[in-house]
């Protein structure tokens, strides 16, 4: 099998025999309105849909339409209206948006213009000759609305496609304020963007432009530009269209069974992986640690994976039998900008903070459907509702389930992503790259010693000086864990979860090596984190940092909790040999006095590390 990583080309995908999910059977839903909004975080196969889409209704396919759809759904129940359109497509994406509005303003029209005239030469080739068409190179406006009334001529008429349609704001949010001109020149009263917007709305209104569809990763530019073009119907959080870009876990277990099939019969070697129907149920474990979890409708009942990461594992999977090395796609970890947006906005380091924390989910509302470039470059008054849906917007978040209280629960989809948060926090409260570089140096004795000592040492010499006084009263085992995670956090190496569940019982942090890579001499770890105030202890900050490593561990209040967190992670480590078998488990109880002090108890014994 052959998979199309960075093809969004659906004919091509289809013509050569690559890997499709199909989805085609969605076609008749999106059929019920003239013009619509679909919105997913990037790189979730919106371009591959649209494709979809543009190979569908165009009349020019006509003849095609049985090589291209008929092993499909949509093959064997056609709609009325396939093949029925002229088809033209934008890809703001194109666009430079990164010169002065001028550039910016021509590059735009350039774009259409391009558009335009490949059209004419396609549908040329293809029998129809569309005459009269003038093209502006100084008004693009003027060059789309002399296209479609000459297209009028020949009977059928245009379904536009727009990719990346808010391209222009998300470039613009990720440089600086000093955009604000330019983009109000671009959205704002005659804008150019608002204009051209203006112009579809038009056409839709009347015979000339029947249907349109849009896609992007969010609301901003639709927010911005409202007054303009207000027709476009908003589906992207409809639950039946929930999977329509993305994979279920079921077709992500049919493939990798099929991989696996694949090459145990042309006896190709599954690397470092038993051989047997454990290899497939490890596998999908792992994809599912990483790449599922996105959920774009309280009221859908499946998560979904993410189709490009996916592509990206089957095709090192298949090829090579092994997992890559890296799970995260190394062009998603560009998301890593958009945490350090909301890590520069007032309450935006505690929100990620929190998530960490706190089981990697918070409540809000609702996601707000709309929010302007006024709202995310300077409203002051930004609350959570904003900060979290803009990064559900852009899958750094997604939707766990609506409350019992009918409220939102916003969750971290996955350990891919949560390595982001990872990084992102570590670089946030260790700037200084050396201590960032002596502590995951620390870290990595734990696993590959099982010494506990250095990383605890680091932490309480390096790491409790960065937190504030404010945290210091709000201080407890879960920042005590988020310090630990984002130093430990090693998704090259590891299944990482924390608050892992088994059996209804709970672990903070755990450290399980990945199915791939058990062959290294490294350690699984477990750790449980436990808090002490010093009120609690009776000690000031002072006498606390008096105090010798034996004096701390004495204290009564240490001893307790000790005892506490021993029991429950022997508790916990018998359930996970019991559920992953031959562990070489390293457990570890971390007790922290306020921040000022560290220390830890290791219980029990790991197995020997292999030769």
């Amino acid at each position: 099998m052959k998979y199309p990583y960075g093809i969004s080309d659906f004919e091509k995908i289809i013509e050569n025999n690559y890997f499709y999910c199909d989805r085609t059977d969605k076609i008749p839903l999106l059929e019920n309105a003239a013009s619509q909004l679909f919105i997913r975080p990037r790189r979730f196969g919106k371009s591959l849909l649209l494709s979809m889409l543009e190979n569908y209704y165009d009349v020019a396919k006509k003849d095609d339409f049985k090589k291209l759809f008929g092993r499909l759904k949509i093959g064997q129940n056609p709609t009325p209206l396939r093949n029925a359109y002229f088809i033209l497509r934008w890809d703001f994406s194109c666009v430079d948006a990164t010169g002065g509005i001028n550039n910016i303003r021509q590059s735009l029209f350039d774009h259409i213009n391009v558009r335009i005239e490949n059209f004419l030469k396609y549908y040329s080739l293809h029998g129809f000759d569309i005459q009269g068409v003038r093209i502006n190179n100084e008004n693009a406006i003027y060059s789309m609305e002399s296209l479609i009334g000459s297209v009028q001529a020949h009977g059928h008429t245009v379904y536009l496609l727009i990719d990346e349609y808010d391209n222009f704001a998300n470039t613009i949010l990720m440089s600086s304020a000093d955009k604000k001109e330019d983009y109000e020149k671009l959205v704002k009263e005659e804008g150019i963007l608002r204009t051209i917007f203006k112009a579809v709305k038009a056409l839709t209104s009347g015979t000339m432009i029947d249907k349109v569809f849009i896609t992007g990763v969010s609301p901003v530019v639709l927010s911005d530009i409202t007054s303009g073009y207000n027709v476009a119907k908003s589906v992207y959080h409809k639950p039946a269209l929930n999977d329509l870009c993305g994979f279920s876990e079921k077709e992500v277990r049919a493939e990798i069974e099929t991989i696996v099939k694949t090459r145990n019969s042309e006896n190709y070697v599954i690397e470092n992986l038993a051989i047997g129907d454990s290899v497939i149920e490890d596998a999908l474990n792992t994809m599912r640690t990483f790449y599922n979890g996105y959920l774009f409708s309280t009221e859908a009942h499946e998560f979904i994976y993410n189709p490009t990461m996916c592509i990206y594992f089957f095709e090192e999977f298949a090829g090579n039998g092994k997992y890559p090395k890296e799970m995260l796609d190394s062009n998603l970890s560009t998301d890593q900008a958009k945490l350090s947006y909301i890590a520069s906005l007032n309450g935006g380091q505690q929100l990620l903070l929190n998530l960490m924390e706190k089981e990697d989910s918070v409540v809000i509302k609702s996601v707000q459907k709309s929010f302007g470039i006024e709202e995310i470059l300077f409203d002051s008054s930004r609350d959570r509702q904003f900060l979290t849906s803009f990064l559900y917007y852009f899958g750094i978040l997604t939707i766990a389930e609506e409350t019992p209280d009918l409220e939102t629960r916003l969750k971290i989809p996955n350990m891919a992503v949560k390595g982001l948060y990872a990084d992102k926090l570590c670089n946030l409260l260790l700037p200084d790259s050396e201590k960032r570089d002596a502590g995951r140096f620390a870290a990595k004795k734990v696993f590959q010693k099982g010494d506990m000592q250095p990383l605890c040492d680091f932490v309480e010499k390096k790491y409790f000086k960065v937190f504030s006084n404010r945290d210091y009263i709000l201080a407890n085992e879960l920042t005590l864990k988020t310090a630990f995670l984002t130093l430990l956090y090693n998704d090259i190496i590891f299944l990482m979860d924390s608050e892992s569940e088994i059996s209804r019982r709970y672990s903070d942090l755990t450290m399980i090596i990945r199915p791939d890579k058990r062959y290294g001499r490294v350690y699984d770890v477990l750790i449980e984190f436990k808090f002490v105030s010093l009120k609690e202890a009776g000690l000031s900050g002072k006498e606390a940092l008096a105090l010798s490593v034996d004096e701390l561990k004495a204290l009564s209040s240490i001893r307790e909790k000790m005892k506490e967190g021993t029991e429950q992670v022997t508790d916990y480590g018998a359930r996970l040999e019991e559920k992953y078998k031959n562990l070489r488990l390293q457990k570890f109880v971390v007790t922290a006095l306020g921040f000022d002090r560290v220390c830890f108890e290791k219980v029990g014994e790991a197995p020997p590390l292999p030769e």
